[in-house]
């Protein structure tokens, strides 16, 4: 990039034009590939551009033939949530072998915000979206759909639209840390759970407590605690939780963050209560507290989405489908 007295500035065709001592016409059949070009007026072009460091605007062309830029849109929920990253990371390399940009951003669960990051993807014209949902209704997006952007929802379905999408089979994840946990004696099992407006809790607790109902475990209200989005959030509801004059035997922690703040706990208590904790996380193997995870392949969603959404782009027109992928209960820690 060029600079002026006033600051930065991105040279033009015009500019390659003009150094290169051609007409502007055959800038552009260099820059887009034409193969009649002359080959001496195609170098001088070519040395021009590499001389002003000149880069083809893709959006505002695709902008003016109403095309695709090249690039794919992903709408995750936490950039720091390492499951979110490593989801990103599997769209990422899918769209890399397709030869196009991933695009991501994070709606941070604010459905508003969720809805105005995507509108602004599809004005830049992406190719197609993946998209773990926030808000309670995604009907925004039809228009879209229906003028030929395909769309493909990770880790929670749509609400009230048909649309592919990859999902974590999180009542059979649920079940198996419950039964885990009853096999082992515990029937006082807290039971820590975020936002219930969020689909994956919603999933997640109900298949619980209707493993504790089939198993002839009376339901305790006193051991469910819900809307816990923070770690410092989940850590007070722990030190309440332990410090009742009955408290649970065992916990179920219904996500990654929340694990997180249950293990400070116990560790700063040194307690050896039992933690069973939904979601892998790279750490998690070298946790001293002995801790069981419900486990699945994160990158995997991210890739199978992104698989998924390249077929829509290349004119697959099946029925939209729901991929569901397996859990696996894994014993994770260096304890």
């Amino acid at each position: 990039m060029s600079t002026t007295g006033e600051g930065p500035y991105r040279p033009t065709m015009s500019d390659v034009a003009r150094v290169a001592g051609v007409s502007l016409k055959t800038v552009s059949r260099v820059v887009n590939h034409v193969p009649t070009v002359d080959p001496t007026l195609a170098e001088r072009v070519l040395a021009a551009v590499s001389e002003l460091g000149f880069r083809r605007n893709d959006l505002a062309r695709s902008l003016r033939s109403r095309s695709t830029s090249g690039t794919v849109g992903l709408l995750i929920e936490d950039l720091a949530n390492p499951f979110y990253s490593t989801m990103a990371a599997g769209a990422a390399q899918c769209a890399l072998e397709h030869d196009t940009m991933l695009i991501t951003a994070s709606s941070e669960e604010d459905g508003e915000r969720e809805r105005t990051l995507l509108l602004e993807m599809c004005e830049r014209r992406v190719g197609g979206l993946l998209v773990v949902p926030a808000g309670a209704d995604q009907t925004y997006l039809r228009a879209e759909i229906e003028v030929g952007t395909p769309v493909v929802f990770l880790d929670r379905p749509p609400t009230n639209l048909r649309a592919d999408a990859v999902l974590i089979d999180n009542g059979q994840g649920a079940r198996s840390a419950i039964e885990y946990l009853l096999a082992r004696g515990h029937e006082r099992i807290g039971v820590l759970s975020d936002w219930l407006r969020i689909y994956t809790m919603r999933e997640r607790l109900s298949a619980a407590e209707a493993a504790l109902e089939r198993a002839g475990v009376p339901y305790r209200p006193d051991l469910i605690r819900d809307g816990l989005h923070t770690v410092p959030e989940t850590q007070a509801a722990v030190q309440r939780m332990l410090d009742s004059p009955n408290p649970p035997t065992a916990l179920f922690a219904l996500n990654n963050r929340l694990t997180l703040g249950a293990l400070g706990v116990l560790n700063r208590r040194h307690s050896d209560l039992m933690l069973v904790g939904f979601d892998d996380f790279e750490t998690a193997a070298l946790m001293p507290h002995p801790l069981t995870i419900v486990s699945y392949d994160a990158r995997e969603m991210g890739r199978v989405g992104a698989e998924l959404l390249f077929r829509r782009i290349d004119g697959e027109g099946s029925r939209p489908q729901t991929v569901v992928l397996p859990t696996t209960l894994v014993e994770r820690s260096a304890g």
